[in-house]
This record gives structure tokens, sequence and C-alpha cells, in this order.
């Protein structure tokens, strides 16, 4: 099989390995891998040797976790999984895999496109970002930072309830956050910010924060733009990669004398009423994305600014690296 390792900073290669499929354990199944998805913020870091994120593994190493394939084998124990089933998984940039059934793989269900499942596990930790809050419907949320997964967030605000409101620094991104249906978006540094927020909250303010971007400017953003006794709920990695900081981040005017919750998008949500084990765990909570895909009502395609062959990866990575606007949502092809 072949697959995608980062030998270094920007030293990826697609590299061929061995895949033993002949003898599979009870528990494994064998995965051919159709379409990847490349996670802008989170690969790009890694690709230029950003600060090392806790627990990732040193070089050479793996890139990538969203994969769509077809199961071509299953283990003598395996009984969630047929062959010829479509599956989701956080398998990384490669051609096949043998994976067990207690990962994170799930079942894309048949009228779900292959091109909206690959974004399953990524628009999952968007949702996570509202549970994790603790939102409650009708309640006024922003969304600083629109790639793929702010999108998601701001995809899924409306279906939860919410009023979303998106906040960029590139007038492509807000347009593309109206198509996945922001009430509002605006310039993150627009000179009117606080009247036009507090104009779209008819004076409410806004409630909840959605911080998906890492650069300081974006946490300032955030931590300003929300209302006291506010939450900023944080799936961005601040400060990876950027230069020493010109300002505090938990200044009193923006933490303490607001009553700010800054909440880490990780670990299990926020549950008032819990279970024995966690309901929107890996699992349970792709399957409910899938199942608003399958609605009709989320389709994260439509962020897909470029469909390439996975022997063009590196180049998609230079562009990512380089930052460019135009680049949003990227699925490789591995189908020969």
């Amino acid at each position: 099989m072949k697959i995608a390792v980062l030998r270094g900073p920007r030293d990826l290669h697609i590299e061929e390995r061995e895949l033993n499929t002949s003898d599979l354990a009870p528990d494994e199944i064998w995965v051919e891998t159709e379409i990847t998805a490349l996670k802008i913020g989170t690969d790009r870091g890694n690709y230029e040797g950003a600060e090392q994120v806790p627990g990732a593994p040193g070089y050479p190493r793996w890139v990538g976790d969203s994969n769509v394939g077809t199961v071509r084998g299953i283990g003598a124990g395996v009984t969630g999984f047929q062959v010829g089933d479509r599956v989701v998984s956080r398998y990384h940039h490669q051609s096949a895999f043998v994976g067990r059934e207690s990962e994170s793989i799930v079942k894309v269900p048949e009228s779900v496109d292959s091109e909206n499942a690959v974004f399953s596990h990524l628009y999952t930790l968007s949702a996570h970002c509202y549970r994790k809050a603790m939102f409650t419907p009708g309640e006024n949320v922003a969304v600083v930072g629109l790639g793929v997964l702010g999108l998601g967030a701001v995809a899924l605000g409306p279906l939860f309830g919410a009023r979303v409101v998106g906040l960029g620094n590139s007038p492509a991104r807000l347009e593309m956050a109206e198509r996945m249906g922001a009430h509002a978006c605006f310039m993150s540094d627009d000179a009117d910010l606080s009247a036009k927020l507090d104009e779209f909250t008819r004076g409410a303010g806004i409630d909840l924060v959605i911080l998906t971007a890492n650069p300081w400017p974006a946490f300032r953003t955030a931590v300003e733009v929300v209302r006291d006794n506010g939450r900023v709920a944080i799936v961005a990695l601040p400060g990876r990669g950027e230069p020493p900081l010109d300002f505090n981040p938990l200044d009193m005017r923006w933490f303490y004398n607001k009553g700010l919750a800054l909440v880490a998008v990780s670990q299990r949500g926020g549950d008032l009423f819990p279970t024995e084990s966690d309901r929107f765990d890996g699992v349970r909570g792709c399957e409910h994305t899938l199942a608003l895909m399958e609605d009709g009502r989320l389709e994260p395609r439509r962020v897909i600014t470029h469909r390439m062959k996975y022997t063009e990866m590196v180049e998609a990575y230079e562009m990512a690296y380089r930052r460019e606007k135009s680049m949003l949502g990227v699925v490789f092809s591995w189908r020969e």
C-alpha cells in the first residue's frame, strides 16, 4: 500500500509499504481507501514543523486523519461490518489499512456521498464545540476562524438552534460561511464590528464564541466580542507557530472583568444528565453527524475547492503552507 510520510518539516513523500491482509485477526477490518481529506490548520502546522502537539509522534510520521474507503475483508469475530461497506475513519493519507472494529470506524449510509462523509469526523469535532460549552438553543454564536472546522460549526449551528455569525479575515471565507448557513458574516477587523454585532444580537450580545483559528489576533477577537459571562469554546491551538505575544491573553479587561469561561474543546462534553458511557463519543458523535448528512441537512462538500490525486499531495501541502486563501476543502483520490 501507499502512505504519505512526513520525514521532516516540508519533506513529504508517498512511500510504498507492506500491508498484510491475508491473515486478519478476529477483530480486524481491511479497508481500501477511496478518498482522504486535508485538514488545513492542523495538517499545515505539522507540515511546516510548528510546535508539536503533545502526544504527536516525531519524524518520520503519518499525516491526515480523514479517510473514506470500502471494506475488503473482515476478521472472523467482526459483527458490525461486512465486505463492501463504505466506512469513514481517522486513518491517515494511505491507500489501504487494517484497523480494529473497536476503533473510530463508522459505516457510511448508502445515501451519503463520500465527499460529505470524509468530513464527518471533523464536523463531529465542530459539533463538540457546542456540546462542551453547554450550548442552549436560541443563543447567539460567533465562529472565529472560517476554515473547514469553523465552517462545520457554522453549518451545524442553525441545525442546533443557534443564530450564527461568521467572523473571518477573507471576503471569500465570509461568502463561504454564508453558503454554509451563517445568518450574518463580518470581517474580524471591521471598525464597526461591535455595533454590527450589537445589531445582530438585538443588544443581547454573543453568548458563545467558537474559536477555530490559532493566531493570537483571533483569540483576542474572540474574548473581545463575547458578552459578559459568556463562553469561548477553544478548538484551536492558540499561538501555535506564532511569534511572541504583544498582549496578555488573560488581561482583566477580557477575562476576569467579563467573567468569561474559556472552554477547551477536548475530552468528554458537558452533560447535565450523564450516561454510563460517553453519549457522543467518537463513534456515536460521528453517527449523528452522518445522520444529518443522510437527511440532506448537512453538506460539507460545499466547502471543497480542490479535488486532487494523491500524487499531487505535496503540491496541496505547499499551497496550504503559502496560506492561499483560495484553498479550503481539499480531497485526495486514491483510486488508480
